[in-house]
């Protein structure tokens, strides 16, 4: 990619704020195209499960980089630690770097743009569905698989642009829209409103959602897995063990053994711990032109390659090379074995999102899995001071992951806390998958990323040196309180809903 200099990315942004085009919330579907059958809620549904993958027309232009999921993983993941920067480019993925965001980043105005339309479109589904009397189990499955992908969308925007549940349930969260009538302008709901209108959507969704149509489809399952998840970060720990539990105790997935979890990703559909993910087919391979793998992997043809696993992760993985989830991380070496540089980062790849079918730059990115819902639950049993039985759902996760000699048996290391361990393996086991950056701030921790790499905006190796003095550069340690790590509400929205407030 094209390397710029930080301040023509910010006068890019700034000067993009004159020329903005009218977006409207969705036109992929309206009440009068569908028709009041199975075949057309299908079909309406179908079309919204692809805008979670497909390349939308957006301000007037299409744009390779702008994905629904390439933003959903990049705006969470490069802010946090486990991904290091190795160049500054005019990507405005480098915002989620820096954590210098503005209300003009493409990224996150096509995320909010993306995620209303999706949520558009169910909504639209959803009303075509009312006009079907008697509705049979087949139709009640569609209407719960829309509920389901209403609440995850809302769910992952106030994640983005609200504070973390935890810190201030009264702040302001995103707009609800929970029909194609609502009014263009709508104020932001507070958090704790849009984390109910969560709860009863993934809860409707799961009573309705009795025939699975595969992983690549909400089902009740995957309903459950998102209750589990807002509860956790809600911290009602029970109702956070309860919903884990249920997915657990549903027997349709089992945790992948050592042997089998380094294939997990690139067979996400037919992977045991699978419950929801995207599908992705070979016509949905973007290569090097905007899929969600092209900054993180190269075979030297097929991605850009700029962004590798931190410094820091390794750290915490380093006692035991044994561990299978190594085999995401792919070092960078030359025939002689000597590991490779970039702008003096060590380049380990990130393979998580390459070799569906042998390519590197496609798989089918999954969004729920069993493995986190032991997490949930260690998590959760933590904080209600049963540490037995969050060091017992940690080591469920361990004994499959190549360290059956490692398990911790109960037994807390010498000044850690049950917390420290559970967050510890969450950031292991579930590394580039999302979760990292809103683990860390939803339970009041710093996130510390004192390492060399381009979240130090406008700096270059030679000028710092961390050992001696890292508290003089920007960026380092961000406060879990700070403004800065929720996204400012995208200028579409602010510049057409004078309802609607900007975060501070």
């Amino acid at each position: 990619m094209r390397k710029t200099s930080y301040l023509i990315i910010l006068v890019i942004s700034i000067f993009s704020t004159g020329c903005l085009k009218d977006i409207e919330p969705s036109d992929a579907l309206t009440t009068g195209s569908l028709t009041a059958t199975k075949e057309g809620l299908q079909q309406g549904l179908n079309g919204a499960y692809a805008l979670f993958k497909d390349h939308v027309s957006f301000n007037g232009t299409v744009d390779g980089n702008n994905m629904y999921l390439r933003q959903y993983f990049q705006m969470s993941d490069f802010a946090g630690d486990d991904i290091v920067c190795a160049q500054t480019t005019t990507d405005p993925l480098f915002y989620s770097f820096s954590l210098d965001h503005t209300a003009t980043q493409t990224n996150s105005r096509y995320f909010w743009y993306i995620s209303y339309k999706i949520i558009n479109d169910v909504n639209t589904v959803l009303e075509s569905a009312e006009k079907i009397a008697n509705p049979d189990e087949s139709i009640k499955q569609l209407i719960g698989e829309c509920y389901f992908l209403r609440a995850l969308c809302h769910f992952n925007l106030v994640r983005f642009y609200g504070k973390p549940y935890s810190q201030d349930p009264a702040a302001a969260g995103v707009i609800l829209r929970t029909a194609t009538t609502d009014p263009a302008l709508k104020a932001r709901s507070s958090v704790g409103e849009v984390y109910d209108a969560v709860i009863a959507d993934a809860e409707k969704g799961a009573d309705l959602m009795n025939q699975p149509r595969g992983v690549q489809h909400g089902s009740k399952e995957a309903a459950w897995a998102l209750l589990s998840r807002a509860y956790l970060y809600k911290e009602d720990n029970d109702n956070a063990i309860l919903y884990a539990d249920k997915v657990i105790g549903s027997n349709r997935f089992t945790l992948e053994t050592a042997a089998t979890f380094p294939s997990l990703f690139a067979n996400a559909l037919t992977g045991k711990e699978t419950i929801f993910c995207v599908a992705f087919t070979p016509a949905d391979d973007y290569g090097k032109a905007g899929s969600i793998a092209s900054m993180l992997y190269s075979d030297g043809n097929s991605g850009w390659g700029e962004e590798y696993a931190s410094q820091s992760l390794r750290d915490t993985m380093a006692a035991h090379p044994e561990d299978v989830r190594w085999s995401y991380i792919k070092p960078l070496k030359d025939g002689n074995g000597v590991m490779q540089k970039k702008n003096g980062i060590e380049v380990y790849y990130i393979s998580k999102f390459s070799f569906q079918g042998g390519s590197p730059t496609l798989s089918s990115p999954i969004l729920f899995r069993l493995a986190e819902m032991y997490l949930n639950k260690a998590e959760a049993e933590a904080k209600k001071g049963n540490v037995p039985g969050a060091l017992d759902n940690v080591d469920m996760i361990r004994n499959n992951r190549g360290l059956q000699n490692s398990l911790y048996n109960r037994q807390l290391p010498t000044g850690k806390t049950a917390l420290d361990v559970v967050l510890k393996e969450r950031r292991i086991e579930l590394a580039f998958e999302g979760h990292r950056n809103f683990d860390v701030y939803r339970n009041k921790r710093d996130l510390n990323r004192t390492y060399w790499g381009y979240h130090l905006p406008g700096l270059k190796e030679s000028d710092i040196d961390l050992s001696t003095q890292p508290r003089n550069y920007p960026n380092l340690v961000n406060k879990w309180d700070a403004a800065r790590i929720i996204y400012y509400v995208p200028i579409d929205e602010i510049q057409t809903n004078k309802l609607c407030i900007q975060n501070p």
